[in-house]
């Protein structure tokens, strides 16, 4: 059994893993498993809390509970950069995940005179292939998911194609705000099952000032 493991945010979707998914199908692969591992330790105070991220994630098992494990990951979120990569990485493992989704920019603190990152965007996948310890784990570069106008569907994008006009993308930013202001993603873009969007936009909107102009207090991680 060959497991496939995501940390994916509130507002990302799973298509990406989807996609995964279905190109382990395709490598001869019988019965590939998708691992959701939400963090379940402290994070900054803006992101969305994991009572909500698991109602989220209740949704997309729902997709399909046949193939799909979520799995709590009792860790916090160091913000460490390198070495946080390897962590992850390392539970996961541990979790007996044999492939491995690796995003762009490690998790890390801004530089703190310049305004910039402490890492390279490409520093996470680096890390992971010259760290040792990983040989047994298959790492799966990011790669960009966006809406493809001529398929009519979710697919990878190569920006460094002549087609970049047809995948337009949305941000994890203009998203959070498609949410905030209870407004669904344009028609036809796979970004979130709908169950798992209605949460997000029921989160957005338990913030939003009551009658008496409080804002409700979150609850923590």
């Amino acid at each position: 059994m060959q497991v496939l493991s995501l940390l994916f945010s509130s507002e990302t979707p799973c298509t990406m893993a989807m996609l995964y998914y279905r190109w382990l199908l395709e490598m001869g692969y019988k019965n590939p498993i998708l691992l959701l591992h939400p963090l379940g330790g402290y994070t900054k105070a803006d992101d969305v809390p994991l009572n909500w991220r698991m109602k989220q994630h209740e949704k997309v098992l729902e997709l399909d509970p046949g193939t799909t494990v979520v799995s709590i990951f009792p860790s916090l979120m160091h913000y460490a950069g390198p070495t946080e990569v390897q962590w992850h990485a390392k539970a996961r493992i541990s979790a007996g995940a044999n492939f491995y989704i690796v995003r762009r920019d490690p998790a890390g603190m801004s530089h703190p005179f310049e305004k910039r990152d402490l890492y390279d965007p490409d520093h996470r996948k680096k890390v992971l292939s010259m760290a040792p310890g990983f040989e047994r784990l298959n790492i799966l570069p990011f790669k960009v998911v966006a809406y493809d106008n001529t398929q009519g569907k979710m697919a990878f994008f190569d920006p460094t194609t002549t087609r970049s006009q047809d995948f337009p993308i949305i941000s994890g930013t203009m998203m959070r705000t498609l949410a905030k202001n209870k407004q669904n993603p344009p028609d036809g873009y796979g970004f979130m099952c709908p169950g798992g969007w209605k949460v997000l936009v029921e989160y957005y909107d338990s913030l939003a000032p009551s009658d008496n102009g409080k804002v409700p207090e979150p609850v923590p991680a």
